[in-house]
């Protein structure tokens, strides 16, 4: 009963076309920003591997052809800005954004992960009811909406924000204000801070700790209307300032943008008015529908599973024995966000299985130094790169290969130790959902208390 009540409520449609047009906007941005800096020639077409996701090994880049594939991504966040076509626009963002993130692992980024998902859920909300060139070229806007659409969207952005706080509910980040007390020291050079506050061990816990009670709170702030401007100004002044300090691209950008869907519509009822008071183009005159309304119960059932899915998924990493931080196995797509400093170097050997003789790899030979660095210390990367190179000597006329590797990894400020096993043949291990057993035990202990 209360959930058939729930789903007939309705709300303003300000909202959600005021985060369809900002979500556009951004999204356009950050495509010509990734071409301006000459990233898709360095990410995409230089290097001769790529790594790839489990599952998506054919989703590689199309040489020059690329550019394509972002011309054509940018294009479609623009129209979803605007609004035009919306259901072909977003689908086809969604598509080709999600294509970009999955062609090389290296790249991987959570605030890509986030887009993708948003990307994904807005496909099935009526963004474009109102405010948009849909509305203008059909003659009829919607003024209200179902209320579980904009929910949806606060609900992924709580996920993000809370999940992200649990996973810092950890001895290293507690205890030893790890990884950020390495982060924090090499800032010497800020003006001002750079050597005083950020050298000092006090200062190390006060960033750890407010940073989890941050991303803790933040989803209750901005939910309430009372703390709403508290919670906002709060967001506004973490991301800045993790700006300042971290490379981290249009991500607090994005998570700015993002929260204000918390806001009352009438915020983005003024804000709509705004801009068709200042631009005679977009106050145009429509007939005017008091709710849009979704033909059966499909799809609001559909996002409660897409949610479901969402709370669950970043778990997965209790179905494996070992460290988390060490095995990495099931850290990806789950909110653990800066969690881990790890630097590694991995040396591999290809044997004749029969003769035992033996050389080493020089990885520069195959990979951009961007790719070794991630390689040197994440297992699955080890794996595919091993197969990449028994596949490549195989063809180049080497008989029996094997391939070992001398691994050692640094987690977290901890002396370097041996990472993988070097007995075990990479070649003839196999990338699958099971534990990977070649990896030696941490010896050591990271005490999860939440995520």
């Amino acid at each position: 009963m209360y959930f058939k009540s729930y789903i007939e409520k309705k709300v303003s449609a300000a909202p959600l076309a005021f985060f369809r047009v900002a979500f556009g906007v951004l999204m356009c941005l950050s495509i010509i920003r990734f071409w301006y800096n000459g990233w898709i020639e360095k990410l995409y077409i230089l290097p001769k591997f790529f790594f790839s996701f489990y599952g998506f090994e054919w989703v590689k880049p199309f040489g020059n052809l690329t550019y394509l594939l972002f011309v054509f991504c940018g294009l479609a966040a623009f129209l979803v800005a605007i609004g035009y076509k919306y259901r072909i626009a977003i689908i086809s963002f969604f598509l080709s954004f999600t294509y970009i993130e999955l062609m090389d692992k290296t790249t991987y980024l959570n605030h890509y992960y986030f887009v993708s998902l948003v990307s994904f859920l807005m496909i099935f909300l009526p963004a474009n009811a109102t405010f948009s060139v849909d509305s203008y070229l059909k003659k009829i806007e919607f003024n209200k909406i179902p209320k579980w659409t904009i929910d949806s969207i606060k609900f992924m952005l709580g996920i993000v924000y809370f999940y992200a706080g649990l996973a810092k509910l950890n001895s290293d980040w507690l205890f030893r204000a790890q990884p950020l007390k390495i982060w924090l020291l090499s800032k010497y050079d800020l003006p001002f801070i750079g050597n005083n506050l950020m050298q000092q061990d006090w200062f190390h816990f006060a960033m750890s700790w407010s940073g989890a009670i941050y991303d803790l709170c933040i989803p209750f702030l901005l939910l309430f209307k009372r703390t709403r401007v508290i919670g906002f100004v709060l967001v506004v002044v973490f991301h800045v300032f993790t700006r300042i300090l971290f490379p981290i691209g249009m991500f607090p950008y994005i998570m700015i943008v993002a929260t204000m869907i918390f806001f009352e519509p009438s915020f983005h009822e003024k804000v709509i008015s705004f801009l068709k008071e200042k631009f005679t183009l977009l106050n145009y005159k429509v007939q005017s529908k008091e709710v849009f309304q979704y033909k059966s119960n499909t799809v609001p059932k559909l996002i409660g599973v897409f949610i479901l899915i969402q709370l669950l998924f970043p778990w997965r990493y209790l179905l494996y024995p070992g460290e988390l931080f060490w095995t990495e196995e099931g850290y990806r797509f789950s909110w653990r966000v800066m969690l881990m400093e790890k630097a590694g170097y991995s040396n591999f050997k290809i044997v004749d299985g029969k003769t035992k003789q033996f050389f080493y790899v020089d990885n520069k030979d195959f990979l951009t130094s961007f790719q070794e660095k991630q390689m040197s210390f994440q297992p699955d990367f080890i794996l595919e790169y091993a197969h990449y190179l028994g596949d490549h000597f195989t063809k180049d006329g080497h008989q029996n290969v094997e391939v070992y590797v001398e691994s050692y990894v640094a987690l977290n400020g901890r002396p370097s130790k041996l990472y993988i096993d070097p007995k075990v043949d990479l070649y003839k291990q196999k990338e699958s959902f099971k534990h990977k057993d070649w990896i030696l035990p941490f010896n050591d202990e990271i005490k999860i208390k939440g995520l």
